[in-house]
């Protein structure tokens, strides 16, 4: 079975606009909810999909955070372009990565990170979780189990530990400078959160330079909160904060 790509969205409603950013393995999907939630609420919502996300597990393996990053500068740009001068930025943990170097790196009104990791809950949790994620796209494109295996074997290369190695960097490069985020920030964790040590969300409140900061655990959501069970508080929550904010109009 042919899996149809995810597109990227733009939701334009008011002068408000709010960057959203998937995960890694991830795409659009993951903040299209709270993207078509916020719209309602008068804001522009604008969502990329990072290079070979949304696609065959194997396009992954063709870049690095490096081009994300890259893809996220331009995003926010084409914002800029749209004629929107105040940018929020909420993402979703490798997105939540990148809204914090946002924060750093360019004007953003607020950020939203959102089960960012500074530490992984452990030295192999993205291994094993990207790994996943490649053997569960091939069992829905509808592969023999034979197939699936000699794919898996190939998948399962030093084209993936030198792209986790990079991931690996980019938190580092995240991590050691987050002191430098001075804009207000709403810090968002999953308590069940699988695949991110809890504790990132501490590191991020506790290391920014925002003087208006503000953070929340989601007891019974796990590491895609924007999908689970607990998504209909955290949209609401969301929209509080960026309500919050100093805009202009």
């Amino acid at each position: 079975m042919k899996i149809t790509p995810p597109k990227p969205f733009t939701f334009k409603r008011g002068k408000r606009a709010v960057l959203l950013l998937h995960g890694f393995t991830g795409n659009s999907a993951d903040v299209r909810m709270l993207g078509r939630f916020l719209e309602k609420e008068g804001y522009t919502c604008h969502a990329p999909i990072y290079r070979g996300h949304g696609l065959e597990p194997e396009e992954l393996l063709k870049y690095r955070p490096d081009d994300w990053w890259e893809d996220v500068q331009k995003a926010y740009q084409e914002l800029k372009e749209m004629g929107h001068d105040e940018i929020a930025v909420a993402g979703l943990s490798l997105g939540g990565v990148f809204s914090l170097k946002l924060g750093y790196s360019v004007p953003v009104k607020g950020i939203v990170p959102m089960c960012a990791p500074m530490h992984l809950k452990s030295d192999d949790a993205l291994y094993k979780g990207v790994l996943a994620f490649a053997r569960d796209y091939k069992k829905k494109e509808g592969k023999s189990l034979e197939q699936i295996e000699k794919e898996m074997d190939e998948f399962d290369s030093a084209d993936l530990k030198d792209l986790l190695a990079h991931n690996q960097k980019l938190l580092d490069e995240v991590r050691n400078n987050i002191d430098m985020i001075y804009a207000p920030i709403f810090v968002v964790q999953a308590r069940k959160d699988e695949m991110v040590n809890i504790e990132s969300a501490n590191i991020i409140y506790n290391n920014v330079e925002s003087t208006e900061k503000q953070i929340k655990w989601y007891e019974e959501s796990h590491h895609v909160i924007t999908m689970d069970k607990e998504k209909d508080e955290l949209h609401k929550d969301v929209l509080a904060f960026l309500n919050s904010l100093n805009w202009k109009e």
